[in-house]
């Protein structure tokens, strides 16, 4: 089927749009990672820029359970805090040069976070009291987590080919991934009850059920290096392809469906369901790109028009089925 993309500027090249989230407000939240600063967009808006410390590196944002956008900042190993209104709030950790990268809410009211250069995952409660709890293994370089639907949290060991869970009581669990040098990144909670992760090193889309059965779905481009993936609509995931300059996507038996971005080496990272019901994806030469199917007319949704170059129509580039 076709898709419809549009990008819209919303930072200078160099600032470095990483990841994004839909917030409570009806906006889209994203971090800049190279120039310190978090974005908010309204779709049909003008974008607002909250400027943090140039050097902090802020990386993964997510809606926390007390409305304000929570989000790491990896260089400066704190996890903050930014009101609707944008106040910002900022919380050292307890150990140092940690890395902080991914973060989400869980089921217990409270956020919890990965510590890639600590080999920890850390918990932080809305007021800022912190626990960390240690991994059982060295330089597993813990990346994203997410939310399960079995009340346990979920998240990627990059170096070490793992996915782990962490329950509210603090038990860790490891699996293992068939593949060696799958270096999975990306996670999320699909609407089939699954995690859903992406191998970045060995450019495939992975499942894993609660009870720890994984399968795996080569992508068409195993070189892509995919990044980042969150949930559409009908059971479909969606996912970003960092070195193929694409988005793609899968159904929960596999079918793979990947498309072209308008920009060459627009290096996308994020992506997210937004608040208007389309696909939103953060590229690193300072646009958010919009992925409608099918095509939704800009002037309907009160949309700014990009000019041409920034918007094209695009079929499927390639599908395929695992066996």
């Amino acid at each position: 089927m076709p898709v419809f993309i549009e990008e819209f500027a919303v930072t200078d090249r160099e600032s470095g749009p990483y990841a994004l989230t839909s917030g409570p407000d009806g906006a889209l939240w994203f971090t800049l990672v190279h120039s310190g600063g978090i974005g908010r967009l309204v779709p049909g808006g003008e974008p607002t820029i909250h400027q943090l410390d140039p050097e902090c590196g802020p990386t993964i944002i997510a809606v926390g359970p007390d409305g304000a956008l929570w989000f790491t900042e990896h260089r400066a190993h704190r996890i903050a805090r930014i009101t609707l209104d944008g106040k910002v709030t900022e919380f050292a950790l307890p150990t140092a040069e940690c890395g902080p990268f991914g973060i989400a809410a869980g089921p217990d009211g409270a956020l919890w976070f990965t510590e890639t250069s600590a080999d920890r995952i850390g918990r932080i409660t809305t007021d800022g009291q912190v626990t960390e709890f240690p991994l059982p293994i060295s330089g597993g370089f813990p990346s994203a987590i997410t939310a399960g639907s079995d009340d346990g949290m979920w998240f990627t060991l990059n170096q070490a080919d793992a996915i782990g869970r962490i329950g509210m009581d603090g038990t860790i669990t490891l699996h293992g991934l068939p593949t060696k040098s799958a270096a999975p990144v990306g996670i999320a909670a699909g609407h089939d009850g699954a995690l859903w992760f992406v191998e970045i090193g060995a450019g495939q889309i992975g499942r894993i059920t609660a009870d720890g059965v994984i399968t795996e779905f080569p992508l068409p481009d195993r070189t892509s290096r995919p990044h980042a993936l969150t949930p559409g609509s009908g059971g479909t995931l969606w996912f970003t392809e960092w070195a193929g300059n694409r988005v793609g996507s899968i159904t929960p038996d596999g079918i793979i469906t990947v498309h072209d971005l308008p920009t060459d080496g627009s290096e996308p990272h994020g992506i997210t369901l937004g608040p208007d019901g389309a696909l939103w994806t953060a590229l690193e030469i300072g646009t958010l790109a919009r992925i409608t199917a099918p095509r939704t007319p800009t002037a309907q949704l009160g949309l700014s028009t990009p000019s041409a170059s920034q918007q094209v129509q695009t079929t499927q580039h390639t599908q395929r089925r695992h066996p």
